[in-house]
């Protein structure tokens, strides 16, 4: 039987802040202790991996039985966006931070990608996505000047009225800016952001969001397995982190439900290596939007899904559940991104049970074990942790 790995990031989904968290403004976030106490809460088949058995974990009811093998994972990165997260997953660490720009985009960056798009700009400030909507989405209309803004990540965002700037010339603005944006200013992602609506009333970004990151500087567990001719399979934005480097093939979706959904499909279908799956609404409607209750009940909804996911697993399947930061919707000072550990959740018939690794320094450990489960020899970032997980 062919072995696959199942690995899913519940974008943002942090478990408290680290020990440098001071640097990034982040002491006393907590993603997972802000939702536990929202009425909307649901988290019975997390807790049976060990959600609440993890190291520094004080918040919930800890199972007196896990089903597979658990660990508290600390950054090595120096970041706390997407990009970085995801390619220390897959064994890139990051020394140095991706640019931000707290005061906006220098002049001539602006004034090149107006001429290369042949568009005026209009915004260019660190802003809410909703709220940049509502003060500059009538004016855009109007002039059809396109709404460039960023926020503490490392992003170069455009918004554009889906009527006013059609998708596809949209998408090919995005393209010139992320051609643009390399070396000094090479920010992590170019963000489109398509809305709809008539007025600053009613507004509304649509799910026609499409992302344009950087490269990895260096081979990832990904481009390692395609190498070795396994199947690299991207759902959701998992291709757009990555620009496509090493994945095989890509199943995009709409929201965390698709995203619950495929997973299901694909663990019914067969496919030899890994199934590589973001389910993005933790951050980006709840996380960033500081709604607690919202992000609880995504939480409850793939907990839900998670008892069927477990029972579908093949003999020969590993399941991996993690974040790739934290994005604490109780936490106020800021709308940012948070400085957090994250879980790493194991089980598959292959996986000991009861297994609790502890703190674990480097997400590569994910990477690294990754590769090592499926027989691909790779030189990554982080720790192989298969002989602490595996049965023997």
């Amino acid at each position: 039987m062919a072995k696959r790995v199942f690995l899913v990031v519940l974008d943002s989904f942090g478990i408290g802040y680290e020990p440098d968290a001071d640097k990034f403004g982040d002491v006393g976030a907590n993603t997972l202790a802000s939702i536990v106490k929202a009425e909307s809460f649901r988290g019975e088949n997390l807790a049976k991996m060990g959600l609440f058995n993890l190291d520094g974990v004080d918040c919930g009811t800890p199972a007196t039985s896990v089903v597979g093998s658990f660990a508290r994972l600390q950054e090595a990165s120096n970041g706390k966006d997407t990009t970085i997260g995801h390619w220390e997953i897959a064994g890139v660490e990051s020394a140095s931070a991706l640019p931000t720009y707290p005061n906006g985009f220098p002049q001539e960056v602006i004034q090149q990608f107006e001429q290369l798009t042949g568009r005026k700009v209009i915004c260019n400030l660190p802003y809410s996505g909703t709220k940049v909507l509502e003060d500059y989405g009538e004016e855009h209309m109007k002039t059809g000047a396109l709404i460039v803004y960023t926020s503490a990540d490392s992003v170069f965002q455009i918004a554009a009225h889906e009527e006013v700037v059609p998708l596809e010339e949209l998408y090919r603005y995005c393209e010139i800016a992320r051609e643009m944006l390399k070396g000094e200013h090479g920010v992590g992602r170019v963000i489109a952001r398509p809305f709809v609506g008539t007025c600053a009333k009613d507004f509304k970004r649509t799910a026609n969001r499409h992302d344009y990151s950087l490269k990895p500087p260096a081979k990832t567990m990904l481009d390692y397995l395609k190498e070795a001719g396994k199947d690299v399979i991207g759902v959701g934005k998992i291709y757009d982190i990555f620009d496509g480097q090493g994945i095989t093939e890509t199943i995009r979706t709409k929201g965390n439900t698709e995203g619950i959904q495929v997973l299901k499909d694909l663990l019914q279908r067969p496919f030899e290596g890994l199934a590589f799956v973001n389910l993005v609404d933790f951050d980006m409607l709840y996380g960033h939007r500081r709604n607690v209750e919202g992000y609880a009940a995504a939480t409850a909804e793939f907990d839900a899904a998670l008892g069927e996911i477990l029972g579908g697993l093949s003999e020969e399947d590993i399941l991996m559940i993690t974040g790739d930061h934290g994005c604490d919707p109780g936490f106020t000072k800021t709308t940012d991104h948070t400085r957090e550990y994250v879980p790493l959740l194991m089980a598959g018939p292959q996986v000991k049970a009861d297994n609790n690794l502890g703190t674990v320094l480097g997400f590569g450990a994910i990477g690294n074990t990754i590769c090592s489960y499926l027989g691909v020899p790779a030189k990554l970032d982080g720790t192989d942790l298969l002989a602490r997980i595996q049965k023997t």
